[in-house]
C-alpha cells in the first residue's frame, strides 16, 4: 500500500505541475489576461501592473465590448477562486493521508513553487485558450481529488477490517490450557474435538473482546454456560463461554480489549477458564490463526 500511496503522490503532484505550468505560459503570453488573473487571485501588481494594463495591452482591451470582457474576467474569477478551494483540500486529505502511510508530507504540499522557465517568441493566446488551460488544470486537480478519495476509502476499509479480525487476548496475562483440534474427553469417555481454545482465569477476571464487534447473543447455550458472542463483520464471529457472569448485552458495540463477561466456570466446565472460538462464515476455524497477531 506504501508504495501505491507513493506512486499516487508523485502522480498527483505531475498533475499540478503540469496544469500550472500551461497556466503561468498562458498568462505570460497575454498580458492583459495576465493582469486580470492577477487581480482574480488576489495578487497586487503594484505601479507595473499598472503600466501593462495602460500599454498596447491597454488598446486591445478597447476592441473588445465591455460586457464580453467583464464576463470573461468574471469566468475567470470563479474558476481560479473554485481551483484554489480544491487545491486546499486536496493538499489537507493528501497530507493526512501521508501521515498515515508514514511519507513526507512535501509529496502533497500543492503550495509548493513550482519551476518553470525557458525563451522563445511570445505569441498571442486567445481569451477561450486560457479558459481553456485553467479548465485543464480543473480537470487535472478534480481527477486527481477523485483518486485521493478512492486511496482515503481504502485505508479506512483497511483500517476497519483490522479493527474487526480477532487478534487480541481473552483474558490479560494469561496462557492457554487447552487447544484446538483432538483432545481427551476432560469428563472421561474418550476423544473429543474441541472447537475453540481454554484460557487460564481466576473467578471474576474481565473477559476481553478480541476484536471490535457487535454483541449479538448474550445467554444460555448448552454445555456453554454464560455465553456471549460478537460479530465482527466479513464473517467472523467469536464466542467466548464459561462465565460466570456476562457484562453486555445484545447490540451493544465493543472493541478490542473491552470487557464482555467475567471469567467463572459455568455450563460443561472443570474448572475457572475462558473458552474462546472463532467462526468464520458459519464454520469455526483454529483461533490460534488469528490470536496474538500484529499487524503490518
Amino acid at each position: 500500500m506504501r508504495s501505491k500511496l507513493q506512486r499516487l503522490a508523485q502522480h498527483t503532484r505531475a498533475r499540478a505541475e503540469t496544469a500550472a505550468r500551461r497556466l503561468r505560459g498562458l498568462i505570460h503570453h497575454r498580458p492583459l489576461l495576465a493582469g486580470a488573473v492577477c487581480l482574480a487571485l488576489g495578487v497586487s501588481g503594484g505601479v507595473g501592473a499598472m503600466r501593462v494594463l495602460a500599454g498596447p495591452a491597454g488598446n486591445q482591451a478597447t476592441a473588445l465590448s465591455r460586457d464580453a470582457a467583464q464576463r470573461e474576467l468574471n469566468a475567470m474569477a470563479a474558476r481560479l477562486a473554485e481551483l484554489q478551494a480544491e487545491t486546499t483540500r486536496l493538499n489537507a486529505l493528501g497530507q493526512r493521508l501521508a501521515r498515515e502511510a508514514e511519507l513526507p508530507e512535501s509529496e502533497f504540499d500543492f503550495g509548493q513553487p513550482v519551476g518553470i522557465g525557458g525563451g522563445g517568441t511570445v505569441h498571442d493566446i486567445a481569451p477561450a485558450t486560457l479558459l481553456g488551460g485553467i479548465g485543464q488544470l480543473d480537470a487535472g486537480l478534480r481527477a486527481s481529488g477523485n483518486q485521493l478519495t478512492a486511496l482515503e476509502s481504502l485505508l479506512f476499509n483497511r483500517r476497519r477490517d483490522r479493527a474487526g479480525l480477532p487478534s487480541g487476548q481473552p483474558i490479560a496475562g494469561s496462557y492457554v490450557t487447552s487447544g484446538f483440534g483432538l483432545r481427551a474427553d476432560p469428563f472421561g469417555g474418550g476423544g473429543q474435538f474441541h472447537k475453540g481454545i481454554d484460557y487460564k482465569g481466576n473467578h471474576g477476571d474481565p473477559v476481553l473482546a478480541v476484536a471490535e464487534g457487535v454483541v449479538t447473543f448474550a445467554g444460555e447455550r448448552n454445555g456453554y454456560g454464560h455465553t456471549i458472542e460478537v460479530d465482527h463483520g466479513n464473517g467472523y464471529v467469536t464466542r467466548y463461554a464459561h462465565n460466570s457472569r456476562l457484562s453486555r448485552q445484545v447490540g451493544d458495540l465493543v472493541r478490542m480489549g473491552d470487557e464482555v463477561a467475567k471469567a467463572g466456570s459455568s455450563g460443561r466446565s472443570t474448572g475457572v477458564h475462558v473458552h474462546l472460538e472463532v467462526w468464520r462464515d458459519g464454520r469455526y476455524v483454529d483461533p490460534s490463526r488469528f490470536l496474538g497477531r500484529t499487524h503490518d
